[in-house]
């Protein structure tokens, strides 16, 4: 009864972000709403860990589950990704580069001169 109450609540957090994402037209997906949802409401008491915590603890032990249309999406295109693995292997190299420098700046940005940060001027 209780992880039935915890899906339901987590499912219901689900469908609300995806409503306010498709309402309100937001360029974020659903899920993410309804995660933050559930971070707020969780925050403000409003929802208890408790309430919650044995459906959250069923889906990640059964994660691997999740993965088994995306691997199958994959074997279905296995001539289309074999024939240009080359240029997803770059690409996938150049883009983590690419977020690994941005989030450095980033981190260099924020930490400004503040002294003892790796990014900031102080002498550590």
């Amino acid at each position: 009864m209780k992880t039935a109450r915890g899906m339901a609540i987590i499912l219901g957090l689900l469908a609300a972000g995806e409503a306010l994402s498709a309402l309100l037209e937001l360029p974020v997906p659903g899920s993410v709403l309804g995660m933050a949802l559930m971070a707020c409401l969780l925050a403000l008491g409003l929802i208890r860990l408790s309430w919650v915590e044995d459906a959250a603890s069923f889906l990640t032990e059964n994660l691997a589950f999740f993965f088994v249309p995306a691997g199958v999406g994959l074997m279905v295109h296995f001539e289309l990704l074999s024939r240009e693995w080359p240029l997803i292997l770059g690409l996938t190299a150049a883009t983590t580069c690419l977020v690994v420098a941005v989030v450095g700046l980033f981190h260099r940005a924020l930490a400004g001169g503040r002294k003892g940060t790796p990014g900031g001027s102080g002498s550590g």
